[in-house]
């Protein structure tokens, strides 16, 4: 279905380049998936799903760690491909796929515990039946994937759908398209012996994700804008082809009076520039205490003096991936100056072609593009707070609620669960990413759904509930016209006291 090689004379309505957005370089020229080439992988997935959901916990397990394999012993080509085509420093890389990896394994080694039949009791009026629920593969799933964390984040719904014992096909971003190949092969690769179809890719732009919407699928995962997500969630509807969406955030950082300034300040520098800024997880809004605002914002600006992007090893941080979104960033800076915000840091003068500098405003309004938007840039805001109380508030008045972190030494989990979002970090900075066991997603405008942990393999699942009589009771015909009244009788006297004696 895919061409994963150049082909430099294809007509532009049918390839699609993959450029270096630090140099504008080709890398590589990729066919594009029209409808009829999506609905021919998602027939191939189809056609794989039998074999591939009929495997044990067990088989599907050792498929996927040979996956993980492949993956380490092609790591630094792997890596390599990711800073190529993304951008990122190949150090990040490496910790993208070092993450990727620790999901792999935990999917494939807690599916068969998550997702083996259970025994439910049938409770006393069915006494007489034994009760199982049993999680059954979905079929086919739909990833269309970001290109922000290109390895990790679809891998968070790739590596649970497969280990709930559904096939995949995977649209990647055309902005990391060499990436998301090259993980699908490396599952070929490593699996050589399993049916073509059970993890397959398209390519394209937007059109070729739309027709994988309605190509069929048995449920799409998607992770990107709000606004994206919303349109696949109204396309989805025609079919009631069920969706995941994990979409854009406006994620908030709490430093209270008591907290740890200088651990505060370093989280919170890294947080909002690391991946030059483009994590929906990462950190884009500060709500300090008045006490210890001084201090904070002199912290932050210190180790940020020093933090430059570039795309040699000696870079922090690389270029903005998708070049649309330098001008949202450069919007984000304008607004913040015209809506009172002071730059105690960069500028609009930060923003240097496809290298965007740290950028850090103290005190902007609330009301302000820059504070209630997505920027997805390596910019912060800083605001001053009268306490935890106006924090919280303050945190919460968004129309996202994806994720969070709060520093605190002795209120920190007290002031976590005030906070609307779908993840907290407690002194630190996206922890909840790293542990595997946790679910991943958000509220409001950050989606639907979960990936990762328990809730991410049954999302990948549909609970079948079996009820099965072991034996009749004589005279308890009660789903029957053979029912006699002094069945009813005897429930009537029953009832009370099961369920009449609570005051």
């Amino acid at each position: 279905m895919t061409t994963t090689e150049t082909n430099p004379a294809a007509a532009p309505d049918t390839a699609l380049k993959a450029v270096d957005p630090a140099t504008g370089e080709v890398i590589a020229t990729y066919t594009i998936d029209d409808e009829d080439a999506v609905r021919a992988a998602v027939a191939k997935a189809r056609g794989a799903a039998a074999t591939w959901g009929a495997l044990s916990y067990d088989d599907r397990r050792k498929h996927l760690l040979r996956w993980s394999s492949r993956l380490v012993a092609d790591a630094d080509e792997f890596t390599k491909l990711i800073h190529k085509e993304n951008g990122k420093p190949v150090d990040d890389a490496f910790l993208e796929l070092m993450l990727a990896l620790e999901h792999i394994a935990w999917a494939a080694k807690n599916a068969k515990k998550i997702l083996s039949p259970k025994k439910i009791s049938p409770g006393a009026m069915m006494a007489n039946f034994t009760a199982r629920l049993e999680q059954r593969p979905l079929g086919v799933v739909g990833v269309i994937g970001p290109w922000n964390y290109p390895v990790y984040t679809p891998n968070g719904s790739i590596a649970y759908a497969l280990a709930a014992g559904n096939t995949v096909v995977f649209k990647p971003s055309e902005y990391s398209t060499g990436i998301g190949n090259f993980l699908a092969a490396a599952f070929k690769k490593a699996n050589p012996e399993l049916p073509e179809g059970v993890f397959e890719t398209i390519n394209g732009y937007g059109a070729t994700g739309a027709a994988l919407v309605r190509s069929g699928v048995d449920k799409i995962a998607f992770t990107g804008s709000t606004a994206t997500g919303k349109r696949i969630m109204a396309d989805a509807a025609a079919t009631l082809t069920p969706v995941l969406l994990e979409c854009g955030g406006k994620d908030a950082v709490i430093v209270a009076a008591d907290a740890d300034i200088k651990a505060a300040a370093d989280a919170v520098a890294w947080g909002a520039t690391a991946n030059s800024g483009q994590t929906c997880a990462g950190v884009e809004r500060v709500y300090v205490d008045r006490s210890v605002r001084d201090e904070f914002v002199a912290e932050v600006k210190r180790i940020l003096k020093d933090v430059k992007p570039g795309s040699d090893g000696k870079a922090s941080y690389g270029p903005m991936t998708m070049p649309s979104q330098i001008d949202i960033v450069r919007r984000h800076i304008d607004a913040a100056i015209a809506s009172g915000g002071t730059a105690v840091l960069g500028g609009p003068e930060s923003v240097k072609g496809p290298f965007i500098e740290p950028v850090v405003f103290v005190d902007v309004d609330e009301s302000s593009e820059a504070v209630a938007e997505e920027t997805f840039g390596p910019t912060l805001t800083i605001r001053t707070v009268n306490g935890v109380d106006e924090a919280v508030e303050l945190a919460n008045n968004s129309k996202y609620g994806l994720s969070s972190a709060v520093y605190s030494k002795n209120h920190g989990l007290e002031i976590a669960r005030r906070l609307r979002v779908g993840a907290t970090s407690v002194n630190s900075v996206l922890a909840f990413a790293a542990i595997a066991g946790l679910p991943f997603g958000g509220v409001g405008d950050s989606g639907i759904g979960r990936i990762h942990g328990e809730p991410g393999l049954r999302e990948f699942s549909r609970p079948h509930s079996i009820a099965v009589q072991k034996f009749t009771i004589p005279g308890m015909a009660l789903m029957s016209y053979a029912r006699t009244d002094s069945t009813m009788g005897l429930l009537r006297k029953m009832v009370p006291f099961l369920h009449g004696r609570h005051k």
